[in-house]
């Protein structure tokens, strides 16, 4: 509990708590609860930067008892106020930060929580062939699967799949199916989007990889804005096989330096009958 008169104490308990907050927020069984937490966040943040305030006036009141370990005093008060100016700066950015904040704390107000997430309806995907190799050709594809397992088959194969060029390919032959292997004797393994289709007593082997139509893309009728791009990683980017071929490839606005709660907040709190 906090003493409201021992620095050093309450400093001690407050970093304990600290602690123990960054360990019990990595995940919440209740999502409601967040809101909670951060409207005491910002109780937290007001009271910081105060506090940090007034260490550093204590710092330069003080600054005439101050002297350094060989008993000088005037490389004593030259700390003492440059320590009071860094802990006004750290102030000042603790007011910046709890800017951002408390625009966090409304927008977390507006959230209504559900138990359940919300249903989306997946947009449909096919397969396109990638390669197929019969007869000899099948052999080594057929041998690393057997002695290593599909993810390294498919790793070797996966060689053939130039992206986008292979996609056109298939399309514009008719390589498109709804279901990875249809032949009475094809047996399908799956490693992420590629699927492995082999028929050992035929004696062939093919690689597809899933396709998704964008024309066929669900549309939502709440248009939302997209994340920025982002680079699309490689689908396979290791090669494991022995003797497998290697690919060549705010500004913010300025408070009035006090830290006393804006209007906004009260009125979120008051709606939600949240009390700091």
């Amino acid at each position: 509990m906090p003493t409201f008169f021992d620095s050093t104490a309450d400093a001690a308990e407050a970093s304990e708590a600290l602690r123990g907050l960054a360990h019990a927020s990595q995940g919440f069984d209740q999502p409601a609860e967040m809101y909670g937490v951060i409207g005491d966040l910002s109780s937290g943040m007001r009271s910081l930067r105060q506090a940090l305030d007034q260490i550093a006036d204590a710092h330069e009141r003080k600054a005439a008892h101050a002297f350094d370990d060989d008993g000088s005093h005037e490389p004593g008060v030259r700390d003492a106020l440059a320590a009071a100016q860094e802990l006004h700066q750290a102030a000042n950015l603790v007011d910046r930060a709890y800017d951002r904040l408390a625009e966090g704390f409304i927008a977390a107000g507006r959230i209504a929580w559900r138990p359940e997430p919300a249903v989306e309806e997946a947009a449909p995907s096919r397969w396109v062939s990638v390669v197929f190799l019969q007869g000899e050709e099948a052999d080594r594809p057929l041998r690393i699967l057997g002695e290593l397992g599909h993810a390294d088959a498919v790793d070797y194969l996966a060689q053939w799949d130039y992206g986008d060029e292979t996609t056109q390919a298939a399309l514009e032959n008719g390589y498109v199916y709804d279901e990875p292997g249809e032949g009475t004797n094809d047996r399908v393994a799956i490693s992420g989007d590629y699927a492995l289709v082999m028929n050992p007593h035929v004696g062939y082997v093919s690689l597809l990889r899933r396709y998704t139509d964008p024309e066929a893309a669900p549309q939502d009728a709440e248009q939302i804005e997209p994340p920025p791009a982002q680079a699309e990683p490689e689908l396979l980017v290791s090669y494991s096989s022995p003797g497998a071929p290697e690919r060549a490839d705010l500004p913010t606005a300025k408070r009035d330096g006090s830290w006393f709660e804006p209007a906004k907040i009260t009125a979120v709190k008051q709606a939600r009958g949240l009390v700091l």
